[in-house]
């Protein structure tokens, strides 16, 4: 069943018809591969390599043309949302039903998702070179791919939570890949139950959202899950605290948004998932896991809207807009008192996903999800060249331990510092200012409160201060370590010099001269023009957010720019603000206030369930155990007693009876005449006895 919904008159061409039926190849190819790598024999490094970058650059190719058909459609006036449902389960009268989705945001996603994939599996060629594991890597890494697009293609809810735990497998396997560190096998575990924490949040979503609408679909000919005769009913139920069924599931929906990006307070999981190897790294932070729950709110965005007044907001969109510009101001805080290179991007990604949910929440679908598409091209550039100054510098991960790598490194250099400027927002020429800027306008005009736009506003600050105080210590001065740094291969520095060129380039897809992202993701022209400049208070805002972003830059080049300070020194921030660096360094304490306080209660609820199994159901068990002994005891008694002794007695006798009887039937003629002289002798005493007078 194919729905297509579209403003104006058309007729679906042939060709896109057999795009849409066929996008389940995109997924699959990856986790077909990975199906094939996990029954290859060990090692197979080079055909699980072929098998995993194949597979994702077939899935690319499908990807590619399904975007040029959404995209002609766009340039022909039309505004395409095609799906395939089937049913998949039925109970009684009831119906499961399963589907994709072709619009043009599963479009972008999927280019997305497998472009920057497939360079990241390129570059992990190179940068798994030595490993003894790398196929079993490959496998996971083809799996995780293939779990990421699923969700993309989703046209239904269920099916969208499978491939969301396959990606919390995934993750769990890849996190802990070298199992063998007690770090990694933690950072794991700590990823897995803080995730399924915002996940079963999502699944109670999922199930009240089933049980008010009858569907699990999102589009199904206008009866989907969030189409509008579904939001008018959810708007008239009411639960509890005064909110509508509508809000209720949108807030649950975005609990498990929460868990999968790293948003407040369940953010906890996403720096220490830098255990991993480097690509890991980068496939979660930019391409996969944490995007997902920004897409997903994406998705639902019309639940999350549902009923919100002209111009105005919904209580889950306010919600989702305060958990956003609070998780940027905070991470950026983190960020800038860390000293691993990975760790300082973690907490990097945690705050610029605020900035999308932010974006979502106060501009709507297109500045939230432009800023995630942009962020997925410079993140992975960032992570990957960190893994490449790690691969460099012999595994050191330690910024204080390196130094004057822009001349032993000078094409990880450059691409790097690409990567910071667009992360920081440096002005016109890079993807991240203009991304960040729609945020910030949005949050400019946010009629509900002014609070978050100076939050994010604070997080740009912070956000070019770090990342220059990062690249500092990296790559100027002078070099700090015990071995020789070297610039890594080829498969390694291509992929970088790919993705540094796409993270200025995609700057020109949204800008106001020409937004093009916004009018394809909303379905409408983007004519070409500088009028967009003059829309009223742009300009100021631009000049606003270019100034916070030079003040950041100056300041970090004041403090750490070309110098040399000694690794065991403290910080040039450090010995100026040793309170604030301590709290900061230890990521203002949610680890130890998650465990003095919920880890600690389940450690006592732990003990408690111990001492119950223990002394309570044990002790239970124990005297029923005790009581059916003595039953079997006594059993054993009356039956070796009673039953056996007088069954045993009752068979010797009849033993020594028949014994008896057997001795008179011996056949001798002569015991016969005896026993008959016997019985003659006996009768006659008996006939003299009874004739007594």
């Amino acid at each position: 069943m194919i729905e297509t919904v579209a403003p104006y008159p058309q007729t679906m061409s042939a060709f896109l018809c057999w795009a849409v039926r066929y996008l389940w190849l995109i997924p699959v190819a990856p986790i077909v591969a990975a199906g094939i790598i996990a029954l290859l024999r060990q090692p197979r490094r080079k055909t699980a390599q072929a098998l995993a970058i194949g597979s994702m650059a077939f899935s690319l190719i499908l990807a590619l043309i399904a975007f040029a058909q959404v995209a002609t459609d766009w340039i022909d006036g039309i505004s395409t949302r095609e799906v395939v449902n089937f049913s998949w389960l039925e109970f009684g009268s009831t119906q499961v039903q399963l589907g994709w989705i072709l619009d043009p945001l599963a479009a972008v996603m999927l280019v997305m998702v497998t472009f920057v994939g497939l360079l990241i599996f390129i570059y992990s060629t190179g940068y798994m070179a030595h490993d003894e594991n790398a196929t079993r890597f490959f496998c996971f890494l083809a799996l995780f791919a293939g779990s990421m697009l699923t969700v993309v293609l989703s046209n239904s809810i269920l099916l969208l939570y499978i491939g969301w735990e396959l990606m919390g497998l995934t993750s769990y396997l890849l996190i802990g890949f070298w199992y063998q560190r007690p770090s990694a096998a933690a950072a794991a575990k700590k990823a897995f139950l803080t995730t399924r924490v915002g996940d079963v949040f999502f699944l109670l979503g999922i199930v009240w959202l089933f049980a008010q609408t009858g569907t699990l679909l999102f589009y199904n000919h206008g009866a989907g899950s969030i189409e509008s005769s579904s939001l008018a009913a959810l708007l008239t139920q009411h639960a509890a605290f005064g909110l509508t069924a509508a809000t209720a599931i949108a807030l649950l929906l975005f609990a498990g948004a929460v868990g999968k990006s790293g948003q407040l307070p369940l953010h906890v999981w996403l720096p220490d998932a830098m255990e991993g190897p480097t690509p890991v790294s980068a496939l979660i932070h930019a391409a996969t896991m944490v995007a997902a729950g920004v897409y997903l709110i994406a998705r639902v965005y019309p639940l999350m809207s549902a009923g919100a007044p002209e111009g105005g907001t919904t209580i889950a969109l306010t919600v989702v807009a305060w958990v956003g510009a609070a998780t940027a101001l905070f991470a950026a805080l983190v960020a800038v008192a860390q000293n691993d290179i990975k760790r300082i991007l973690a907490y990097s990604t945690v705050s610029q996903l605020g900035y999308m949910m932010a974006g979502l929440a106060m501009g709507g679908v297109a500045v939230g999800m432009f800023h995630l598409i942009t962020h997925a091209f410079f993140k992975a550039l960032l992570f990957m060249g960190a893994g490449s100054v790690i691969h460099g510098c012999h595994e050191e991960q330690d910024i204080r331990k390196m130094g004057g790598l822009r001349s032993d490194m000078p094409l990880t250099f450059m691409t790097y510092t690409i990567g910071m400027l667009a992360l920081s927002g440096f002005p016109i020429f890079f993807s991240g200012f203009w991304s960040k800027d729609a945020i910030l306008e949005a949050a400019q005009h946010w009629t509900a409160a002014r609070a978050p736009f100076y939050m994010l506003v604070a997080g740009a600050l912070l956000t070019a201060f770090y990342m220059t105080r990062q690249v500092s210590y990296v790559f100027f001065g002078s070099w700090r370590g015990h071995k020789t740094a070297h610039e890594s291969p080829s498969v390694m520095t291509t992929p970088l010099a790919i993705l540094a060129f796409f993270a200025i380039a995609l700057g020109a897809l949204g800008t106001p001269a020409w937004p093009w992202f916004r009018a394809f993701v909303q379905g409408h022209a983007a004519p070409f023009g500088f009028s967009g400049f003059a829309e009223p208070g742009l300009f100021a805002l631009m000049l606003t957010s270019s100034a916070v972003v030079f003040l950041g830059l100056g300041l970090g080049w004041k403090l750490y720019g070309g110098h040399s300070p000694d690794p065991a020194a403290p910080d040039a921030l450090e010995a100026k603000l040793p309170l604030v660096w301590k709290a900061l360094s230890n990521r203002l304490y949610f680890d130890e206030f998650y465990g003095v306080t919920v880890i600690a209660a389940y450690r006592i609820l732990a003990r408690v369930a111990d001492i119950v199994d223990r002394f309570v159901w044990g002790g239970v068990v124990w005297l029923v155990a005790k009581f059916f002994a003595a039953l079997a005891t006594l059993n054993r008694f009356v039956d070796t007693a009673f039953v056996n002794g007088g069954f045993d007695k009752t068979c010797e006798g009849l033993d020594v009876s028949g014994g008896l009887l057997a001795s008179l039937q011996s056949g001798r003629v002569q015991g016969y005449l005896r026993i008959l002289a016997a019985a003659v002798v006996l009768l006659a005493l008996l006939l003299v006895w009874s004739v007594r007078p």
